[in-house]
């Protein structure tokens, strides 16, 4: 990617004006008392007015730590396990710290940056409603779609840019936007943008923002590389950790062992219930292979990896999030940017790589204290690489060897759904006609019921 142009930052608009430590700064363990409530924490009426009229009235763990030092202006290294609540939790400090305000056409004030289209959009539908309610406006910047819709967006003078690295970076490069007047930039899964090698491109637009405004760092795990974007960007951070990294107790865990021909019978058998699932695969050959011989079956699928256009991708996750496809095969393009409430059935088709995969795809379901299956497939080959990386995950899974026909798949899997007749909408998209009984609900609008 080419070089960023370089920015002077504008002076300091009523922000901090301490000054970035040359030395690496250390985080300190925040004592503050956690809020009962919304307005406890200090959010201001007309978004605790938002949070109630979506039906939510308490704030979760990582909200009830943070919303404190955020509101208050404190820099935030948050860490909370997958669906625990932390969109929210700087969602909130983004909409009250920059309610009063003028923001210039191409020159945002409020900065997150995310590592997948899927999650942009997700966050945006978080942060919309909120930011409607004290009369800021949100864009979305991520690449996989015409840019001049999200140029036009930002001349209209956006207080907020959701966006993914390259994409945000490609546009300041044209001379679309400016990261100056920033006030409020956040990081989110900065565990995974490091391993998917966002790093460089993400150290380049942070040194774009003021070295005065406050930051936030949101992630589920607080590794080397996580740590190294800590020292550099942040000052003295109120750290919370809510949760150990580990899979949530709602979770049922089990590790079943296959024959290598037998890996797509057993899915088959798994996916076929009436229950919402969503299955894992290591590659987008193999995600869209499966989907279509699941949708072959009678079963309503979809995929999604990175292969999909981005149309292809929202309406595929749309399709799910209603009900009108029961289960989406995807690669780890899913593992974090999938937010759908109802998600019965987590299954590795193939193993990840690695433990914090692991936990991330493991993290779709059992949402919000929600209960949820995690199936682990592996021939005898994997089983000394999946032994290790269950061990780093925390995890000991209930274990069987299993064949397409076992009893054990129905009793996970539930009745069997009705069969459905396959249709092809478009060419890259595996649709399958809507099913019967269970699967009808929809995503909510805005945040509603997404209490991240």
């Amino acid at each position: 990617m080419t070089a960023l142009p370089t920015e002077r930052p504008s002076a300091p608009r009523g922000r901090r004006r301490h000054a970035r430590l040359a030395a690496a700064p250390h985080a300190d363990v925040s004592h503050a008392p956690h809020a009962g409530s919304f307005a406890e924490a200090g959010v201001p009426a007309p978004l605790v007015a938002a949070l109630a009229a979506a039906g939510i009235d308490t704030p979760f763990p990582i909200q009830a730590a943070t919303l404190p030092d955020a509101l208050a202006g404190r820099d935030i290294l948050g860490r909370g396990q997958t669906g625990s609540g932390k969109t929210l939790g700087f969602c909130i400090p983004l909409a009250a710290r920059l309610a009063d305000g003028y923001t210039s056409a191409c020159r945002p004030r409020g900065l997150v940056l995310v590592p997948t289209r899927e999650l942009a959009s997700q966050v945006c539908s978080v942060l919309a409603p909120l930011a409607d309610a004290v009369g800021l406006s949100v864009a979305a910047i991520y690449g996989g779609v015409p840019q001049r819709p999200q140029v036009a967006k930002l001349r209209e003078r956006a207080d907020i840019v959701v966006a993914c690295p390259g994409r945000l970076a490609d546009l300041i490069e044209q001379g679309h936007c400016q990261l100056g007047d920033v006030e409020v930039s956040v990081l989110d899964e900065a565990d995974h943008m490091a391993d998917l090698g966002f790093l460089p491109v993400v150290r380049r637009l942070l040194d774009l923002t003021p070295p005065d405004g406050q930051r936030m760092l949101f992630s589920a795990t607080l590794d080397a590389a996580v740590d190294v974007l800590a020292r550099r960007f942040m000052n003295r951070p109120a750290r919370h950790d809510v949760g150990l990294v580990e899979a949530p107790p709602a979770m049922i865990h089990r590790l079943l062992t296959v024959a290598p021909a037998d890996r797509v019978g057993v899915v088959k058998a798994l996916a076929g219930g009436s229950g919402r699932s969503l299955v894992f695969t290591r590659t987008k050959h193999a995600a869209r292979r499966l989907a279509r011989q699941l949708a072959t079956s009678g079963i309503a699928a979809a995929d999604l990896h990175g292969d999909l256009g981005q149309g292809a991708r929202e309406r595929n996750l749309a399709a799910f999030a209603s009900g009108a496809v029961r289960v989406i095969v995807a690669t780890d393009v899913a593992a974090r940017g999938i937010h759908v409430d109802g998600i019965d059935l987590v299954i590795h088709a193939d193993p990840p790589a690695e433990h914090k995969a692991y936990l991330h795809r493991s993290g779709r379901t059992a949402r919000a204290g929600a209960a949820g299956t995690v199936i682990t497939l592996q021939t005898q080959a994997q089983a000394g690489d999946v032994r290790d990386l269950m061990r780093k995950a925390g995890v000991v899974p209930e274990t069987a060897e299993v064949t397409p026909g076992s009893p054990l798949l129905r009793s996970i899997a539930g009745e069997p759904a009705a069969p459905v007749t396959v249709t092809a909408v478009r060419p890259e998209v595996i649709v399958a006609a809507p099913a019967t009984g269970r699967g009808a609900a929809a995503m909510s609008a805005g945040f509603r019921g997404r209490r991240r």
